[in-house]
């Protein structure tokens, strides 16, 4: 009787290390198969980096093809056009299709730049989202530093990862205090959420108070509630909107560089399949991850739908930072098991969020438990401390991709930067 198969779609940082853990979790008893649209893992939180070329993209690449065979792991990069969950299938990239007992569901976001008219790089503002963004942005930077300007950095209206906006921001401030031409260079930070350091999780600790300061010394003006009406060449019009949903002030920023972070959405291999996912294209998972309607379609990272923290002026979205899609992977893993072994998943991700904000010569952590207040563990810092570990963490994570290993990274950093004993990735449910 052949084993059952189980198909990871999607290899960025949920994707790739889930396929890692899942293959330990059910040696032996299961196939373990990943599917992608690229051959390679290019490691997304160094990119603010690549922009101002303290990175090359090079150094943040691992080819997955001969990790995922030393591990045992099936892998093609082909691509998904299509999930077809009724029918246990994939329909991929080449025409063929793939069958699954099993599917893991991590493809991460579909990038909404067409949402704002005249956003990404196919218009007039660049992007950190991908590497090759980054590396376009490093390009454009190098020029614009040679005839220097107005700056504008931030997150569109929908956006759901606000922490790299602000790491862009004030990493730009230190290479142009390097380059010696930041005197020359007015800057602006615009965002969706409803004060600085709101971060989609209504702030942790004082994140308010400490991005606040950072942009403040740093003469970074900022405008919250803010929503990109449309850029052009040169010029953003932004609308700053009152708590009753009016314009409350219009915002004409020119600019010589710009860099805004855009809404996210499901990818179109899975949008608009009724009871996988919801209107703006995110998985519907339980509180063991899994689809409700297709109980054999697991979800993990980026891609799963989780509600906002509370109503805002303008949308603003849920990150899912590493320690929480870290938790997400572990919990898929020992459910996935639980099942091949007969049983029913009982496994639920803790949530928590662990963050490392570089900001070239500092930054700002923060540790939540869980992420979604109210909270047992609420807590954030700042100092050159931070840069270090960012440095640190993108070297073990990147060794342990190439390694192919499953170890948990995230909860060893929250232990040593709050000092305690444990802080629990899963925990137990009854199944539902």
């Amino acid at each position: 009787m052949p084993q059952p198969r189980i198909v990871v779609l999607g290899a960025g940082l949920g994707g790739t290390i889930a396929a890692y853990e899942i293959r330990e979790a059910v040696r032996g008893r299961a196939e373990v198969m990943v599917v992608n649209d690229s051959s390679d893992y290019w490691f997304v939180p160094s990119n603010p980096w690549v922009a101002v070329r303290w990175r090359e993209p090079e150094a943040i690449r691992v080819a997955l093809a001969p990790v995922m065979a030393k591990r045992g792991i099936g892998f093609t990069a082909v691509g998904a056009r299509r999930v077809h969950p009724a029918e246990n299938r994939l329909e991929l990239g080449d025409g063929s299709s793939l069958s699954y007992d099993y599917l893991v569901i991590a493809t991460g976001p579909d990038l909404a730049f067409d949402e704002v008219a005249g956003l990404g790089p196919a218009g007039f503002t660049h992007s950190v989202c991908r590497t090759d963004h980054a590396t376009e942005a490093a390009s454009a930077f190098d020029a614009f530093c040679e005839n220097p300007g107005p700056i504008v950095v931030g997150a569109a209206q929908g956006a759901s990862c606000y922490g790299p906006a602000y790491e862009f921001a004030l990493i730009l401030d230190t290479e142009l205090r390097r380059r010696k031409i930041r005197d020359r260079v007015p800057m602006h930070f615009i965002t969706a959420e409803p004060y600085i350091g709101h971060l989609g999780l209504d702030g942790v600790g004082d994140t308010r108070g400490l991005l606040e300061s950072e942009l403040r010394e740093r003469h970074i003006k900022w405008v919250t509630n803010a929503r990109i009406a449309g850029v052009e060449q040169g010029m953003m019009h932004v609308e700053e909107v009152a708590k009753d949903g009016s314009v409350a002030a219009t915002h004409d920023l020119a600019f010589g560089f710009s860099m805004i972070l855009p809404a996210f959405r499901g990818v179109p291999a899975v949008a608009g399949i009724e009871g996988l996912t919801n209107p703006r294209g995110f998985i519907l998972v339980d509180q063991h991850q899994r689809n409700p309607a297709f109980r054999n379609v697991y979800a993990l990272g980026v891609c799963v739908a989780i509600a906002p923290v509370g109503p805002t002026p303008v949308a603003v979205g849920v990150p899912k930072t590493g320690f929480m899609i870290e938790s997400m992977v572990t919990a898929v893993a020992r459910n996935l098991k639980a099942e091949i072994d007969g049983g029913e998943p009982c496994e639920m991700a803790s949530w928590n969020a662990v963050c490392l904000a570089d900001f070239g010569d500092g930054g700002v952590a923060f540790v939540a438990q869980p992420q979604i207040p109210p909270r047992n563990v609420n807590w954030s810092a700042k100092g050159k401390w931070v840069h270090l570990a960012k440095v640190g963490f993108e070297k073990y994570f990147l060794h342990k991709v190439r390694q192919g290993t499953s170890e948990p990274y995230y909860e060893k950093l929250a232990l040593q930067l709050l000092g305690i004993n444990k802080l629990k990735q899963t925990r137990k449910g009854t199944p539902q």
